[in-house]
């Protein structure tokens, strides 16, 4: 009996240095060369397709596309906090209308959130578009936030509360729902009572220096 099948084979084309999003320094780097071949007897034979390349961290073993070597720390750091934003954006617009609302007026909060938190303006039509996806994937924001708030740090767990609490009131009226769902989100992040209750204290104090802000104007 003749016994084929295929194999993928891998080898180092290069080593160096490179700064690791997932270490958050300068860490060495494998360019690895990864390419399917098949086999007779176990034995590589004929490859099947072509080299795909990745940059493999030698400490935490992360896997990137090659492109990650042209990156530099700063540039890493404003990608990293795109994604977050982005990412606590979508959060807070499924949080809006997990109870079956997201009125005009709650997802049009949603920009006053982020321009306290995050200082940062949201165009209308970027909410509307994420609205219309949110309420056709249907997925919840505790799903949502079990998922992408893996790879948040400390600082960004807390800023990710803050935009959820004050999207969860921006009505003025924290339901009963929409507090179970904090007090989900806190317990996916991996919060303490002490460290959940100091960001909901920041983005009270945030929103109320808004608030005077606003009011001078």
């Amino acid at each position: 009996m003749i016994l084929i099948g295929t194999m993928n084979l891998s080898r180092t084309r290069e080593t160096g240095d490179f700064y690791c999003p997932t270490c958050s320094s300068r860490r060495g780097y494998q360019l690895r060369a990864t390419r399917p071949f098949l086999t007779l007897y176990f034995i590589p034979t004929i490859p099947i397709g072509a080299a795909e390349l990745f940059v493999r961290c030698t400490t935490c073993k992360s896997r990137w596309d090659e492109s990650v070597l042209e990156m530099d720390e700063e540039s890493h750091e404003a990608a990293k906090q795109e994604q977050f934003s982005a990412e606590c954006l979508r959060a807070a617009m499924l949080l809006a209308i997990s109870d079956g609302s997201g009125t005009e007026a709650e997802v049009s909060s949603l920009q006053d959130v982020f321009q306290v938190v995050f200082g940062q303006e949201v165009e209308r039509e970027e909410l509307g578009r994420l609205c219309s996806i949110a309420r056709s994937i249907k997925i919840t924001p505790v799903n949502y936030v079990q998922t992408v708030g893996k790879r948040w740090d400390n600082k960004q767990r807390e800023q990710a509360i803050q935009v959820l609490f004050l999207a969860a009131s921006a009505d003025g009226d924290l339901s009963d729902e929409r507090l179970a769902i904090l007090s989900e989100l806190r317990d996916v992040l991996e919060m303490s009572d002490g460290e959940f209750e100091r960001a909901i204290e920041k983005a009270l104090a945030l929103e109320n220096e808004a608030d005077r802000s606003s009011m001078a104007g």
